[in-house]
């Protein structure tokens, strides 16, 4: 990425086909999440950002009637739990997946927060064997639970999906990767700088209190930019498949592109 080059961003259906990606993330407070259907992928991930905002049965119905869906459930929230309430799981459609993660504390409660992830992770995947399991902040005991592993795109994910692929591990291996189709530092800044700042690695570099965005200069700058090419996917829809396709060199099986900018990013102006 350099500084004052004009931006290069998804403009129709053909240019976010040409980053290779396999699937699109989308959030239900952000978009519409019918919106993914015009993304030219096979699956849409939907996550999960509270009970408040889960999308309509219906809605989940008509994306899983032309796309493999799955939705993000955090199994220590009530309706989602293994061992408690997991009335919610009634009203997932026919067809809709399920992706296993411990859950965002900002999106649980106090009580939902203190109940053990482990013993709910394997409750879950022994009901629902075809599950991802989400790792963020529960690597071992994700790997330890087995089945479709689901991480975050960082600098050593194409590191430790070799020693996995090389250890003998043939589970599917998905990454999740907020995507930025641009060449263009602002556009690149505004768009990922708080998610990278709170990436430990990248908390720890920056001074306190730092610019997250375009503002940002100097040293914070510098270290925003670096970590965008090791926690996203930047660059033109070239440079974008040249990663993806570098990850699943490695052994990757789905890579999972977050649209930083909005899903009328990936799917243009219509």
């Amino acid at each position: 990425m350099t500084d004052g080059r004009p931006s290069t961003s998804l403009t129709d259906a053909s240019d976010a086909a040409a980053t290779g990606l396999d699937a699109v993330a989308v959030k239900p407070t952000e978009c519409a999440v019918e919106r993914a259907l015009s993304v030219p992928v096979d699956r849409v991930v939907v996550d999960f950002e509270g009970r408040d905002h889960l999308p309509d049965a219906s809605v989940l119905r008509t994306l899983a009637a032309e796309k493999a869906v799955s939705l993000t459930t955090p199994v220590r929230a009530d309706g989602f739990d293994p061992l408690g309430d997991d009335s919610r799981l009634d009203a997932l459609p026919d067809g809709v997946g399920r992706i296993l993660v411990a859950g965002n504390p900002a999106y649980l409660s106090d009580a939902e927060r203190r109940r053990a992830v482990a013993p709910r992770l394997a409750a879950a995947r022994e009901n629902a064997p075809e599950a991802w399991i989400g790792t963020e902040g529960v690597e071992r005991v994700a790997l330890a639970v087995g089945g479709p592993q689901f991480e975050l795109l960082s600098r050593s994910t194409p590191r430790d999906v070799r020693a996995l692929r090389t250890a003998g591990f043939e589970d599917v291996l998905a990454v999740y990767a907020p995507t930025v189709v641009s060449d263009d530092d602002d556009a690149v800044l505004d768009a990922l700088g708080p998610y990278l700042g709170r990436r430990a690695p990248v908390s720890r570099a920056l001074p306190d209190d730092p610019a997250l965005s375009a503002d940002a200069t100097g040293r914070p700058r510098e270290v925003l930019l670096r970590a965008a090419d090791d926690y996203a996917l930047v660059g033109t829809p070239e440079a974008v498949r040249d990663r993806v396709s570098s990850l699943e060199d490695a052994g990757v099986d789905t890579v999972v592109g977050y649209p930083a900018r909005g899903v009328d990013a990936f799917v243009g102006s219509r």
